[in-house]
């Protein structure tokens, strides 16, 4: 794949990351991105007072000033930039999906001063943008003293072609917790195309989730060859998963969220639309459909601007249609 700019919602995940302690190597790997990215990133915008979002992006910005010519916001224009922004999609994806499907080349910046004048102007447009206050770290607590999962098998036993998303057919799988400890949804990403499946489940029962994972999981039998998942006891029934789904089942290590970036990140977009200390007893499917539609719609840089629809079903959808 060929080398892509870094984004704006990238470069306050690398301070964030940065600030929470985080090694380059696993900077990369959770914004899926080749580890001399991350260095040259560093090397190349870090300012006297350590590395900042904003001043990174000031940096880059100055170094290709005239990379775009300036195209002049028609009212169609706005209108595209208002139907797909409604969806969540971010002004780096606006850009890409009008490049691709209306030929319309404009800087992602553009679209953000927009928003931004919109909002100076008592608009809303502005609190459809994703905005990252904090990374997300799963708190693990203290995981040797709640017992291990009978029978795991390590990551470091997965088929290495796992990991370079080549095929369809690895998945990664989590869990996020409601209310009280009380609900939680299962999440299950596919790595190559990003495609997301969303289950809603009784707590963290192991038998209950495993048995809720088959049914969901069913229709892509043909397309289910591994699952990496976290270390959460939830998980405990997964030799029944992996002989009722024909598949095979790894762990990830203990307090490594990044082997399962794909994941992780996932989970940080879901919760967008469930925020912490949602019920998940009170969330219907279709909610949940909803928000699986718009993350399996959007299209994502990483894979050409596609959506996980087009690359998992081969299914296009018209944002602008929307």
């Amino acid at each position: 794949m060929s080398y892509t700019q870094l984004t704006d919602y990238e470069r306050y995940q690398i301070y964030i990351l940065l600030k929470a302690n985080y090694s380059k190597k696993e900077i990369a790997i959770n914004l899926e991105r080749h580890i001399s990215t991350i260095y040259r990133e560093l090397q190349r915008n870090t300012g006297k007072r350590s590395y900042r979002p904003k001043q990174a992006q000031s940096f880059t910005d100055s170094r290709r000033q005239n990379a775009y010519k300036a195209r002049k916001l028609t009212d169609k224009i706005i209108g595209h930039i208002k139907t797909l922004i409604k969806q969540e999609l971010s002004p780096e994806q606006i850009t890409g999906y009008l490049l691709k499907h209306k030929g319309l080349r404009l800087h992602h910046e553009t679209i953000y001063q927009w928003v931004y004048t919109n909002k100076a102007q008592g608009g809303q447009y502005y609190k459809h943008l994703r905005v990252m206050s904090k990374a997300y770290r799963k708190r693990y607590g203290s995981y040797d003293n709640r017992g291990k999962i009978k029978d795991r098998v390590s990551i470091d036993e997965r088929p290495s072609i796992v990991d370079k998303k080549s095929r369809i057919g690895d998945w990664e799988g989590d869990t996020i917790m409601g209310k009280g400890h009380k609900s939680a949804l299962l999440t299950l990403v596919e790595r190559k195309t990003l495609y997301t499946v969303i289950v809603k489940v009784n707590g963290k029962q192991a038998i209950s989730l495993a048995e809720k994972m088959i049914d969901n999981m069913i229709p892509y039998k043909n397309k289910l060859k591994t699952v990496t998942f976290d270390n959460g006891l939830e998980f405990s029934a997964h030799q029944l998963i992996a002989r009722e789904l024909n598949t095979l089942i790894y762990f990830a290590h203990p307090y490594a969220s990044w082997e399962r970036g794909i994941n992780e990140n996932t989970n940080g977009l879901i919760r967008q639309y469930f925020p912490k200390g949602t019920d998940f007893n009170e969330v219907t499917e279709q909610q949940i459909q909803f928000v699986m539609e718009r993350l399996n719609n959007r299209p994502r840089k990483t894979r050409g601007y596609k959506s996980p629809n087009e690359l998992f079903l081969g299914q296009q959808v018209d944002l602008l249609a929307a």
